[in-house]
């Protein structure tokens, strides 16, 4: 449903030199799919979302919505005429309208001329899509932040679009209604079986609403798979530092032990781990290993390897999960824990970093 082919956007900055802010970027979105595009900010994700939209012509590459060719060298589809509905950060919602007339909006302005029947029917069908079909006579202002970002839904949608563009639309809510909002717009996505592309920041909401997700870094796809693809067999040293928390530590590769796996020396001992890439015997490499993968016993459990002896440093109980730092000879681990484990600071505990939750990457450089 969009296929984009070697995007290249570039900017000029303060001293008059050219930024690339989108590097020759590759990717396709299938239909009914929801895809997202996750970095941190400046990374290209809204200027690649902004090209799709036609709301920013790029220098050169192709973009194709629906099976049409929207940009390529010499030809530039206007935004109104793009198969595409957009729900912005800010919502750009009119206050002096009401919620009717904010969904009717693009109706009465666009090129295609309807009835006052036509527009009415369509207008009452997105709103009930989002759930607000009770509210159209009210004000836009007096809805609630929830409702406001449902209402730039629907004007999205009320032009039956081929394609939503989505940038940061739960940003401007407060946790727990972001949270229920990640909930209410996937299932709205997978009862319309509407294609969906959405560029956000916010790491769990990719990880929780996305079929696919593509991490972006200095203008470039550096990694796509699908959200447990991403999290649990990240190919870089950025991707498993940019998702989720994670420790990390050096070491190097001193030989093979068996397919995938690897004896790798540590300034805590030599632990076996799992391999990421191509890695030959002598790298330099980083072993990632995640909170909530690492478990700590009281005693040394018998037969059992990569344990390490540590002590607790502190110990933090947010309620689901204890935080606990666990201080070793050379380094600081951070674990989740189960709440119900009793630890105090000072504590002698031995620390188990399962093989398989331990990643070995290439080191930078």
């Amino acid at each position: 449903m969009i296929e984009i082919r070697s995007l290249a956007k570039t900017f000029s900055d303060r001293r008059g030199e050219q930024v690339a802010a989108v590097n020759k970027v590759s990717f396709q979105v299938e239909e009914g799919r929801f895809y997202t595009l996750l970095g941190p900010s400046g990374c290209g994700k809204t200027t690649t979302l902004r090209c799709i939209a036609g709301l920013e012509k790029p220098d050169e590459g192709e973009i194709e919505v629906a099976g049409e060719i929207v940009f390529s060298r010499g030809n530039f589809v206007p935004a109104y005429r793009r198969p595409i509905g957009m729900v912005f950060q800010s919502y750009a919602i009119w206050p002096h309208l009401t919620v009717f007339e904010n969904v009717a909006f693009p109706l009465r302005v666009g090129k295609q001329r309807f009835s006052s029947a036509e527009v009415k029917s369509k207008v009452e069908k997105a709103l009930e899509q989002v759930e607000l079909g009770s509210v159209g006579d009210r004000m836009a202002i007096q809805l609630s932040g929830g409702q406001q970002q449902r209402l730039a839904l629907a004007r999205a949608l009320v032009r039956e679009p081929k394609v939503l563009l989505l940038d940061e639309p739960l940003s401007n809510l407060d946790a727990k209604l972001r949270e229920r909002m990640r909930v209410e717009l996937r299932e709205l996505q997978r009862r319309l079986r509407i294609t969906t592309l959405y560029v956000t920041h916010d790491q769990i909401g990719a990880l929780s609403m996305s079929n696919v997700i593509a991490i972006m870094n200095r203008g470039e796809i550096v990694q796509e798979g699908s959200p447990r693809e991403i999290y649990l067999q990240p190919h870089s040293e950025f991707v498993a530092q940019f998702i989720g928390s994670t420790n990390q530590f050096s070491g190097k590769l001193r030989a093979f032990a068996g397919e995938g796996c690897a004896c790798v020396e540590t300034p805590m001992g030599e632990l076996l781990c799992t391999l990421s890439g191509e890695l030959a015997p002598g790298s330099d490499v980083v072993i990632m290993v995640r909170p909530e993968n690492i478990i700590l016993h009281e005693a040394r459990p018998p037969e059992t390897a990569n344990v390490v002896e540590g002590k607790v440093a502190t110990v933090m109980f947010l309620g689901q999960y204890l935080d606990c730092t666990i201080e070793l000879d050379t380094d600081l681990l951070q674990t989740h824990q189960r709440h119900s484990l009793r630890l105090r600071r000072g504590d002698r505990v031995w620390v188990e970093l399962p093989p398989n939750d331990c990643l070995a990457l290439k080191a930078k450089g």
